[in-house]
């Protein structure tokens, strides 16, 4: 055996955050009784939270004591592993209250640098970056979806180009219902590259749900994107953006050839339009005829082409009810993701740390509150991943994470 591997695996740090406030939580700690009580509850309450052998049983182990914050902190045997309980009010690491460090990591989903973080809300910038990373440390997807059954079906994925230390590199991004479930380093555009990063969120949805097997995937067409989707899930429907097939036209004839660029893009819409899967194959097909006809530019003409042989991956939306025919929630936040990048001024260390820095932004925008009107608009829950998951654990945003957080690492297994 591997002494060190050994060594590692004992000193690997396990701990499990639970919903408390800090004036029970100071009730209950100094008498084991009471704390015991109050796991039961919690157990009860959320059994998520605990791992599948807490239906056996728990023993109450050792006391220690946390110098940055001066609270006590106990630890249980689960089976045959000590975790430690860490109360939701608490960062990793016992760094900062959640109560401190909300407001700063809100500003974070609007991309406010460390420096300005730390003069409106103290302490040093890299305090806040160090927290910001070790968010980002936890599973994008097993912390945003609380239940192995909500798994969504249909899903969109496109990968951002950015820079690592200069040099090109691409974030596999997979989103479905307003939150962001995958934001993964690829090196390279390549299949091999492509399949290992979105691999990530494969493990992540397997180990949630062993049986799990999208309906369908929304992408741009890029070769590389189909072949790694096809050899993650066998089974998976390709769906064609329409939206790229109107951008694709925009970008290169909307100036050049405003005369007419007006009639194609009202005549490629009343194609997605249409009602049925056999409307659309011959809206498409008379638009290919006219285009034709009506001798339009060459670019126009070899778009709505393009768009006619490929007609089969476009249509097949139709057999899937909730596929998505377009990348529209995509670019939404694929467009948030950009500014941040931008204000960042992209990946200076390596690709660990660009990982954990791209999973904190995804965390913090699924878990962040939403702008006011959107929270009024659906008249529920704060945040896209509460809304998601229609529940939450806390009021507070930032608790919330950390403890589906803590959920999320009990299901897939501590990193």
């Amino acid at each position: 055996m591997d002494i060190r591997k050994s060594e590692s695996k004992k000193r690997a740090k396990r701990t499990l955050c639970i919903p408390v406030t800090r004036k029970k939580y100071i009730e209950c700690i100094s008498n084991s009784y009471m704390f015991r009580a109050m796991i039961l509850e919690t157990i009860e309450i959320y059994p998520e939270l605990f791992p599948a052998e807490i239906k056996r049983g728990f023993e109450m182990k050792d006391i220690r004591q946390s110098k940055k914050q001066r609270l006590t902190i106990r630890r249980i045997v689960i089976g045959s592993i000590a975790w430690s309980i860490r109360p939701s009010f608490l960062l990793p690491y016992m760094t900062a209250g959640s109560e401190e460090a909300e407001k700063a990591l809100f500003l974070r989903k609007f991309a406010v640098p460390y420096w300005a973080i730390a003069h409106s809300h103290g302490r040093d910038p890299m305090f806040w970056f160090r927290i910001s990373q070790t968010i980002g440390n936890h599973s994008v997807l097993a912390t945003t979806i609380s239940r192995s059954n909500d798994l969504p079906e249909n899903l969109a994925a496109d990968e951002k180009h950015t820079r690592l230390m200069g040099k090109k590199c691409y974030i596999a991004t997979v989103v479905a219902d307003e939150v962001v479930l995958n934001a993964d380093i690829s090196l390279s555009a390549g299949t091999k590259d492509l399949t290992e990063s979105y691999g990530v969120f494969q493990k992540e949805a397997k180990a949630l749900n062993s049986d799990y097997k999208p309906k369908s995937v929304n992408i741009d067409g890029w070769q590389a994107t189909k072949q790694a989707w096809k050899q993650l899930f066998p089974g998976i429907a390709i769906v064609l953006c329409f939206l790229h097939v109107f951008i694709g036209i925009r970008d290169r004839c909307s100036k050049k050839y405003r005369s007419v660029f007006s009639e194609v893009a009202d005549k490629l819409w009343n194609c997605y339009r249409a009602d049925t899967k056999k409307s659309f194959s011959q809206r498409v097909r008379r638009l290919t005829e006219w285009v034709k006809k009506a001798e339009m530019p060459k670019l126009i003409v070899e778009k709505i082409e393009k768009l006619r042989k490929k007609l089969p991956l476009y249509s097949c939306a139709y057999d899937l009810p909730g596929a998505h025919r377009t990348s529209n929630m995509l670019d939404r936040l694929m467009q948030r993701m950009d500014r941040h990048l931008f204000d960042t001024q992209y990946f200076h260390g390596g690709k660990a740390a660009a990982n954990r820095s791209i999973h904190s932004w995804a965390l913090v925008q699924n878990f962040a509150p939403s702008n006011l009107n959107t929270v009024k608009k659906y008249k529920t829950f704060e945040s896209p991943a509460d809304r998601f998951n229609r529940s939450t654990y806390s009021e507070n945003w930032l608790e919330n994470l950390l403890i589906s957080a803590s959920r999320g690492m009990v299901k897939i297994g501590s990193p």
